[in-house]
C-alpha cells in the first residue's frame, strides 16, 4: 500500500492487489486489532475501527475476517505493536513517509535504514518530510458501468471535498473526519472501491525521468511493502505508473 493513487493507471493497481491479497489482508488486520486495543470494538464509538473497517472493506476483506480480527483483540490478544513513522528521501530527491507497527524497533529501525541506502536515498530525521504532506481520505471508485458525473454529485451530497476523474476509475477525497461517512454512503449506492485509505497526501509532486532513479525508487517501494512491519509507504512521485513494479 503505497504512493497517492493514480487512477489512470489502475488496472496494473488492481493486478497487483490482487496478487498480493494475503499480505493486504495481514497488513490491515494489524491496524484493525491495534485499534480496537486503544478504542474498543465498537466502530460507532471508535472512528479510527470506522476508518480501518471501510478500508479493508474497499481492499475485499471478507467481513466475517474483520469481525474475527476484532473479537481477537477484544479477547486479550497479548501480541503488543508500537506505530511508529519513518521518514527519508528516495532516488531524485522523492519525499517518502513510511507507517510501521512493529513489535521490535530496533529491527524496524535497522531495515529502514537499510531500505534507504540501499536503493539510493537516505533515512532522515523525523519531520523532515511530514510537514510537505496532509492527511486526507482517500477513496478510488471504479468506474466501470458507471456515471462520473453522478458519482461526483453522489461524492460531493456525501461530504466529500474535491473528485477526479479518469479513464478507468474516479478519485474521491474526503477529510479524514467524513471518510467513513462518504464509504458508506457510496458503498450503499453500489459503487465498487479499488482502493480507499486515510491516506498522507503530497501538496507537491516530483517527476523522476532519469531511468535509475525510476528502477532504484521502484525497488525501495517493493522493500517497504514486502516488509511485513511496513502498513504504508507514502511518497511525492507523481509519475508512479513509470515505475516498473
Amino acid at each position: 500500500m503505497s504512493g497517492h493513487s493514480k487512477w489512470n493507471n489502475i488496472k496494473r493497481k488492481k493486478e497487483k492487489t490482487d496478487g498480493a491479497r494475503a499480505k493486504v489482508f495481514t497488513k490491515i488486520g494489524r491496524e484493525i486489532a491495534v485499534a480496537v486495543k486503544e478504542g474498543g470494538g465498537n466502530p460507532a464509538s471508535n472512528s479510527k475501527l470506522a476508518a480501518l473497517i471501510a478500508k479493508a472493506k474497499a481492499n475485499s476483506v471478507p467481513n466475517d475476517n474483520i469481525q474475527r480480527i476484532i473479537k481477537r483483540a477484544e479477547g486479550g490478544d497479548k501480541t503488543e505493536y508500537e506505530a511508529m513513522t519513518y521518514e527519508g528521501y528516495g532516488p531524485g530527491g522523492i519525499a517518502v513517509m513510511v507507517e510501521t507497527l512493529t513489535d521490535n524497533r530496533n529491527r524496524t529501525a535497522a531495515n529502514m535504514r537499510h531500505y534507504f541506502d540501499k536503493f539510493g536515498g537516505n533515512l532522515g530525521q523525523m519531520g523532515c518530510v511530514s510537514f510537505m504532506f496532509t492527511q486526507k481520505g482517500v477513496i478510488v471508485v471504479d468506474l466501470e458501468d458507471k456515471d462520473p458525473d453522478q458519482l461526483m454529485m453522489d461524492a460531493l451530497d456525501a461530504g466529500a471535498d474535491d473528485f477526479d476523474a479518469g479513464e478507468d476509475a474516479a478519485e474521491v477525497v474526503t477529510s479524514p473526519e467524513n471518510f467513513t461517512a462518504v464509504c458508506e454512503a457510496l458503498e450503499k449506492k453500489g459503487y465498487t472501491f479499488v482502493s480507499a485509505d486515510v491516506a498522507m497526501v503530497p501538496s507537491t509532486t516530483t517527476t523522476l525521468t532519469d531511468p535509475d532513479q525510476l528502477v532504484q525508487m521502484g525497488k525501495l517501494l517493493d522493500a517497504l511493502d514486502d516488509d511485513d512491519d511496513v502498513q504504508n509507504a507514502w511518497h511525492s512521485l507523481e509519475n508512479e505508473e513509470d515505475l516498473d513494479r
